[in-house]
């Protein structure tokens, strides 16, 4: 296997040869210390051959043949990296690297260990750099006698397999040989150590798990179908090219890297009676045959491997379908023997003895072993699935699970090629504490999504001759039918594909955005400062202060409190309630103050820029309602003052921070310039909204020189100018209870005490509310006058506003123009709590009527994707998510799910780039995370994981289905009753009928008058139950392709 690999690698031109070894600047050195300390603590544990040697050598030379080797496999493990020509030598108390003046650069990282919490207890490095044109004869020296003061440095762990031609590695191997040292294969012990995945390791092989099930489920086994369909003729070895190729595509990498992923091993795949179920072996150069084609492949993703094996059937006979279903059953039986503290061996008698009990005939022909464990090295030879191995399982470990069949003979086969037969399925899976193994490849294996069952010759005719009778005299109708289908697919399939390129284009830039606005950071805002005194001297120095009365100081919004006989000063701002209580002789006063963790806002870290700080959560005063003799008051009274004072004082200091609030980030406006000219555009009895004050008031709006001026009866005035306007909307009546006129802002305005950026004029058309104990009448002549004024009215309101709106564009030349709202366009959808008429402009999304108003600027928007979109479902999210992903992306609920199609149509022709899926996602979440690493999100593939082919959201869709659910389906009774809607060319005569009658009515019908469609409709009704009667049309027809709905015809 590794030479195959190597060669194919070595035949490549050196362009097209996929890197294996990387050198960077960077090393985890966390990583490199935590592993360095579990394989010391194995090694002092001293369980199998760690307890037999003084000191562990890695030597790795140069070897393009080589694929996989312990010693590289150590390497990678510790530093992330194949670092050739490089010797490592660990003693029990310092670890020597010898190596090119380069690496021991980069080396230089790990050797001093300061600045990690991890480098405690390590032994620490010496670097030794390796001369280029010499014997290294004194390095050689520094290595032995490193090595002989290790313990009692006569004996070395070695990986004895691993064998690297060169110089270096001879005169290296004669130094150790000439010393007389004693050897012990390292292996297996290593293997062990290593075979426990830590979680960034385990995230590596799910991922590289995915990227596998996603080739073969994308490209291998649709191409098989299109050989299938097509009958074509291709060779198992240049099918095994196509689907190694597919590695260069990002489409199918599910948002990895490129650089990162390459194949374990180049594809195997074998049909026609010449089977060979093992790794080792390659695709030969025969044709493929059309039976039992398997199928193995793996993808190696940041040098951690995954495995997969599939076996295709086309037409397999009842007895084939039997054998693979109780295949199935035998790897079940084996996942649920695999979990935490199991004896492999103990695993494989028992997979053994299911086997020999359930069918005794299969024993001689199942696979010799039925897996092993992977990870860095593709197959773990001391961790393989059989008789005699003795190592137990543990939590963390990855194994390729791969069980078959070999050398089966097929009754039915009527070539030589068809005769025998093998089958072989293997998964990748994750070892678990407790329970079955968990499944990595997640592609479905039940016959129903394997088998490709073909039509038969004389099935095909019947249908040929059922299709014909069905079409004899209405030629006409099912041409024009099959056109509109046609036509229909055709604008979808643009769609899509105008769909793609958007995507590409949204990444772009976005990354273009990112790269220009690097290094730009937002200005923090400051602090203000609670201090109540910049200097003692400002204390107030009244006698409650000196008698350790509660005192509060008005001027600074301050408290003092009397502590441990010490007057302390605390800030308004600091306390965040008081309440008073009275039980029995006393009163209780209760002060409670902010502290870290009792506000749950968002910027906490505001209020305490010193967390770690020794807070006061809260104060209780005591006093006696008591009078004393000689005093003036009882002592009660000054917590009750206190109490209202400084309720007061809070109230007036909240009231203030809240309108300083409302005037953050208000952009200072331009003057209004005044036109006295009396011919000003003017509109008159409108309301404003939001309200100027707590009722709604008439008032005027109007148009000046460089922006309007709202006046209300009560005089008060709001000015818009034109240059702040983003959008301008002019809401007709049409449908509506009011007519408005809406103004969008691009920076927020101050009115009645609060900013504002949506601000609307309206006036009501017709009755909002309607007096349901009012007798009404269909010919009430009152009724049928008010509803005459209210025509009249609406038809009178629509040319004032719309003369207003064409008097305000030609004073602006057209710089300020109003938008309308297509009403067509519209759906139903709920961006805040009630549902509402969501209307697109030529530049916006709005709903102006109800409040508050929803408006949305196309230009803003990145993309928009549509959750919850299931067959079931009758409702959908929509969520928008802007260019600026600091801002919080919006959403819209409960769309009606027949708007879906429209909304995708409005999109696509504002090249908008949409989304579909069939969950609720955490946005908040996503956007943190795209803010806090925008260049890895966009390295990783961007938006591509929304796409429903992107991080395989069908795959994960099907791979969750529970084998229940699989079970429950039953090919052979369900699809002979389903088949003839299935099918994408066989439709029944009721079916064809009733379709072409629908498509013609528009078009074939529109010149009748109303008594000929009516006779006919009857002789169409008539005809149809004669059709229905007739015993013909009710014969059922031979099973189709279960996968992909492809058919062909047998020759």
């Amino acid at each position: 296997r590794r030479r195959a690999e190597g060669r194919r690698r070595r035949h490549l031109p050196r362009s097209e040869r996929r890197p294996r070894r990387m050198m960077a600047v960077n090393l985890d050195k966390e990583a490199y210390y935590r592993r360095l300390k579990r394989l010391y603590a194995h090694w002092k544990k001293g369980e199998d051959e760690y307890g037999k040697v003084d000191a562990i050598v890695v030597a790795v030379g140069v070897d393009e043949e080589i694929v996989y080797a312990k010693s590289t496999a150590l390497q990678t493990w510790l530093l992330g990296y194949e670092l050739t020509d490089t010797i490592m030598i660990f003693c029990e108390e310092r670890i020597v690297f010898m190596a090119s003046k380069k690496k021991v650069e980069f080396l230089k990282q790990v050797a001093s260990g300061k600045g990690s919490e991890n480098a405690d207890g390590i032994p620490t490095a010496t670097l030794l750099v390796r001369e280029k044109n010499e014997s290294n004869k004194g390095n050689f020296e520094k290595m032995i006698e490193a090595i002989k003061s290790s313990r009692n440095g006569k004996v070395i762990g070695i990986f004895s397999k691993d064998k690297f031609p060169g110089d270096f590695m001879k005169s290296w191997n004669d130094c150790l040989n000439k010393e007389g040292l004693e050897k012990v294969d390292m292996s297996a012990s290593v293997a062990y150590s290593l075979a426990v995945k830590e979680d960034g390791e385990l995230n590596a092989m799910k991922k590289a798990a995915a990227i596998t099930a996603e080739i073969f489920n994308k490209v291998f086994k649709e191409r098989v179908m299109e050989i299938v369909d097509a009958d074509e003729k291709v060779r198992h070895s240049k099918l095994a090219e196509s689907v190694e190729k597919a590695i260069e595509e990002k489409k199918y990498l599910v948002g990895a890297d490129p650089s990162t992923v390459e194949m374990c091993y180049p594809p195997i795949i074998q049909s026609g009676g010449n089977y060979n179920l093992k790794f080792s072996v390659v695709s030969d150069k025969n044709h493929m045959h059309f039976g039992a084609i398997t199928c193995a492949m793996g993808i190696r993703y940041k040098s951690y491997c995954s495995n997969i094996v599939r076996t295709l059937m086309v037409d397999p006979p009842q007895e084939m379908q039997e054998h693979y279903t109780f295949l199935l059953t035998v790897q079940e039986r084996l996942l649920t023997q695999m979990h935490s503290g199991a004896r492999i061996a103990d695993i494989y008698q028992t997979v053994m003895g299911f086997v020999k009990q359930e069918k005794p005939e299969l024993l001689p022909k199942i696979t010799k072993n039925l897996g092993f464990a992977m990870g860095i090295e593709f197959r773990e030879g001391s961790l393989v699935i059989n008789a005699k191995n003795q190592y137990r399982l543990k939590k963390g470990m990855i194994f390729s699970v791969n069980v078959g069949f070999s050398g089966m003979d097929n009754k039915e086969g009527r070539s030589t090629e068809a005769r025998t037969y093998a089958l072989f399925i293997g998964d990748t899976v994750q070892i678990n504490e407790e329970g079955a193994a968990s499944v990595l490849t997640s592609v479905k294996k039940k016959i129903k999504n394997i088998g490709i069952f073909l039509k038969g010759e004389d099935e095909e005719e019947d249908e040929v001759k059922d299709e014909a009778e069905d079409l004899l005299g209405r030629g006409g109708k099912a041409s024009l039918l099959t056109e509109r289908t046609r036509n229909e697919m055709t604008s979808e399939e643009k769609r899509r594909t105008h769909q793609r390129e958007l995507a590409h284009q949204v990444n772009e830039e976005a990354k273009r955005r990112l790269t220009e606005n690097r290094g730009e950071q937002q200005a923090q805002k400051a602090r203000k400062s609670r201090d109540s005194y910049k200097n003692p001297t400002q204390m107030p120095k009244e006698a409650d202060i000196r008698d350790m009365k509660i005192y509060i100081d008005k001027k600074y919004e301050t408290v003092i409190l009397p502590i441990f006989g010490v007057a302390t000063p605390f800030h308004i701002a600091t306390i965040k309630n008081i309440s008073t209580s009275v039980e029995g002789d006393y009163t209780y006063l209760r002060i409670n103050f902010y502290c870290p963790g009792s506000a749950l806002g968002r910027n906490e870290g505001n209020l305490f820029p010193n967390p770690e700080a020794t807070f006061v959560k809260e104060i209780t005063y005591r006093a006696s309602n008591l009078k004393t003799p000689g005093e003036l008051a009882v002592p009660a009274t000054n917590l009750q003052n206190a109490f209202r004072i400084i309720k007061e004082v809070q109230k007036r200091y909240k009231t203030r921070e809240a309108e300083e609030k409302e005037k953050e980030g208000i952009v200072k406006q331009d003057s209004l310039v005044i036109n006295l000219n009396r011919s000003n555009p003017k509109l008159k009895d409108l309301y404003i909204r939001p309200n100027i004050a707590q009722k709604r008031m008439q008032g005027s709006l109007e148009a000046h020189v460089n922006g309007f001026r709202f006046t209300s009866v009560r005089g008060d005035k709001v000015d818009i100018l034109y240059n702040n306007i983003k959008h301008s909307i002019f809401q007709p009546c049409d449908g509506e209870m009011i007519i408005v006129l809406h103004f969008h802002l691009k920076n927020a305005i101050m009115f009645g005490k609060r900013r504002h950026t949506d601000v609307q004029f309206y006036t009501e058309v017709g009755e909002i509310t309607t007096d349901l104990g009012k007798h009404q009448h269909m010919h009430d002549r009152d009724d049928l006058y008010a509803e005459q004024l209210e025509r009249e009215m609406r038809h009178k309101l629509k040319t004032a506003f719309k003369n207003f709106i064409e008097k305000v564009e030609a004073l602006t030349k057209e710089e300020l123009e109003f938008e309308v709202p297509f009403r067509d366009l519209g759906f139903n959808g709920a961006p805040y709590r009630s549902t509402c008429m969501l209307q697109p402009t030529s530049s916006s999304l709005v709903n102006v009527t109800e409040w508050p108003p929803f408006v949305v600027t196309l230009d803003e928007v990145e993309l928009v994707h549509f959750e919850r979109v299931q067959f079931h479902l009758k409702n959908f999210d929509m969520v928008i998510v802007y260019k600026d992903y600091s801002k919080k992306v919006t959403m819209i609920n409960a769309i009606p799910v027949a708007s879906l199609d429209p909304i995708k149509e409005w999109l696509n022709s504002c090249d908008l780039k949409y989304t579909e899926g069939v969950q609720s996602l955490n946005w908040t979440k996503i956007m943190k995370t795209i803010v806090d690493d925008p260049e890895g999100f966009f390295e990783q593939g961007g938006w591509s994981f929304l796409e429903p082919e992107g991080e395989g959201s069908e795959r994960d869709s099907h791979g969750s289905e529970s084998e229940l659910e699989d079970e429950t389906f039953n090919p052979s009774e369900v699809e002979e009753e389903v088949e003839d809607d299935d099918s994408d060319e066989d439709y029944s005569s009721e079916t064809e009928e009733s379709a072409s009658e629908e498509s013609l009515g528009s078009e074939e019908e529109s010149g009748k008058d109303w008594d000929e469609l009516e006779e006919e409709a009857r002789r169409a009704d008539r005809e149809y139950r004669e059709e229905e009667d007739d015993p013909r049309n009710r014969k059922r027809k031979g099973p189709v392709i279960n996968l992909g709905s492809r058919k062909r015809r047998r020759k």
